[in-house]
């Protein structure tokens, strides 16, 4: 009845040890995913009388700074000018390792009669060879930390100057910002 329990301070120490890495695991604090711009290329215009409508490919850099490797949905970017939408960009479902960049390269597709609305402001903007566009991007998925899916959304706000004549990129200044998911 009375047997007595063998203690070893080993066994405490990898105890105390595996508590705070999982604790700390647990409780690392997420940051927010960083995107930049780096490049627009014109793909392809179509005739869509009485306008053309483009198809560029956007090449974005995507940097995970967390301890987890995340698994996100297919979502589309909308691509808006003078506060109208004039295209969107496709961003397929992926995944991106823990603590690493990676390039995306996006479709997109920017609709001629959107831009016609808007015909006075884009040739004085052609004229002065700077054209201010935003972009906004919701976009959902999950970090896996150990045996526990954390499921995330993050909005990302992108302001984007480009010269219209060479869709050289002049500036641009991007915010995001991630939420956990509870539910």
């Amino acid at each position: 009845m009375g047997q007595k329990v063998k203690w070893s301070w080993s066994s405490a120490l990898i105890g105390a040890a595996s508590a705070a890495a999982a604790t700390s695991l647990l409780s690392a604090k997420p940051k927010d995913p960083t995107f930049h711009l780096i490049s627009i290329d014109l793909t392809s215009l179509k005739l869509n009388l009485p306008v053309l409508d483009a198809e560029l490919m956007l090449t974005v850099h995507v940097t995970n700074p967390n301890i987890a490797a995340i698994h996100y949905s297919s979502t589309t970017m909308s691509i808006l000018y003078d506060g109208t939408v004039l295209g969107t960009a496709e961003v397929k479902a992926g995944s991106q390792p823990a603590r690493s960049c990676q390039l995306l390269r996006l479709p997109a597709r920017l609709d001629g009669m959107e831009l016609a609305h808007h015909a006075r402001k884009f040739f004085a903007d052609v004229a002065k060879r700077e054209m201010k566009l935003e972009a906004k991007l919701d976009i959902e998925g999950a970090a896996k930390v150990l045996w526990w899916d954390h499921s995330f959304r993050v909005h990302v706000d992108s302001f984007v100057t480009v010269d219209p004549v060479f869709l050289d990129i002049i500036g641009q200044e991007n915010r995001s910002q991630m939420d956990l998911l509870l539910a």
